[in-house]
């Protein structure tokens, strides 16, 4: 059975004003989330800035993350790099940190085929001693994973899900074909999160929890007592956080949200810039109505 299920928070990394880790902030948040009840933990995905973190941050923010889980939800790292030697590499070393998991994005920068992933992934998974699913995000990294390449990779024993973040509702129905009681499907696209409960995904991995715990939860926890109503109220309700995401540089918006909302989150590191006063006026305006 995969640990892969529910509403796993896309952990930000709150920072200090110098842009280095801030350590109590994110023992905090990871309380905080833990506490309104989310399943699991992601940590270092894209809203989590790993692409702005060397590999000894990736390994200390993990290593924060699992000790102040304490064991409560599983934990999943981000181990995604653009070669295989590094990502099987990486994973070695979330083992000895004591993840449970890792979440791992398709390569970046140089588009690679569906062969190329294939077998990317499938070497990965040969050396794995820790479950991993498939990340798919294709407005960053220039690429996509097709349905079929997913079919065929599912079938290894190390591969237990997939996070689909391209925003395609056809697709993901496509992928929730795929599923089985050791292959999960999660839309990481925070709009798609009751369409895609209700089309029969396993949950969400949502960054949108660190500001709005509350409405995210309320959706999910909504759907599985039967009540649509509530749960489309809440999904609604959600749309106001992510579409001022194009106010900024991602996650510039989501960690000045969370920061309105008491959430620790502090700067995102450069280049990277921060809200104008007008913009971040703007934002609190939005954000009443999670209040």
């Amino acid at each position: 059975m995969t640990l892969f299920r529910g509403i796993i928070p896309a952990l930000i990394t709150p920072m200090n004003d110098r842009q280095a880790v801030d350590e109590a902030a994110l023992r905090m948040l990871v309380d905080t989330l833990i506490d309104k009840g989310v399943h699991g933990l992601f940590a270092l995905g894209t809203n989590g800035e790993f692409f702005a973190l060397s590999d000894d941050e990736k390994l200390k923010v993990a290593q924060i993350v699992v000790d102040q889980a304490r064991g409560r939800v599983p934990v999943i790292a981000g181990t995604g790099a653009f070669t295989t030697r590094d990502v099987i590499d990486m994973n070695a070393r979330m083992e000895q940190v004591g993840v449970d998991a890792c979440s791992i994005i398709t390569p970046y920068f140089n588009a690679v085929s569906q062969r190329e992933l294939v077998v990317h992934y499938t070497a990965i998974a040969e050396r794995a001693s820790l479950p991993f699913m498939l990340y798919n995000i294709p407005a960053k990294t220039g690429g996509t994973i097709t349905v079929d390449s997913v079919a065929e990779l599912s079938h290894l024993p190390m591969v237990q899900g997939i996070k689909d973040s391209g925003g395609d509702f056809d697709r993901l129905t496509q992928l929730i074909g795929l599923k089985r009681d050791d292959f999960a499907v999660f839309t990481g696209t925070d709009s798609l999160i009751l369409w895609g409960l209700l089309a029969g995904a396993d949950g969400a991995v949502a960054a949108t929890t660190n500001a709005v715990p509350d409405t995210v939860m309320t959706i999910y926890n909504a759907f599985q007592a039967g009540d649509m109503e509530t749960a489309r109220e809440a999904q609604e309700k959600l749309r106001v956080l992510r579409t001022a995401f194009g106010m900024a540089t991602m996650p510039v918006v989501l960690k000045a949200a969370a920061e309105l909302m008491g959430m620790p989150a502090g700067p995102t590191r450069a280049p990277a810039l921060p809200l104008s006063e007008q913009q971040r006026q703007q934002l609190d305006e939005l954000m009443q109505v999670y209040r």
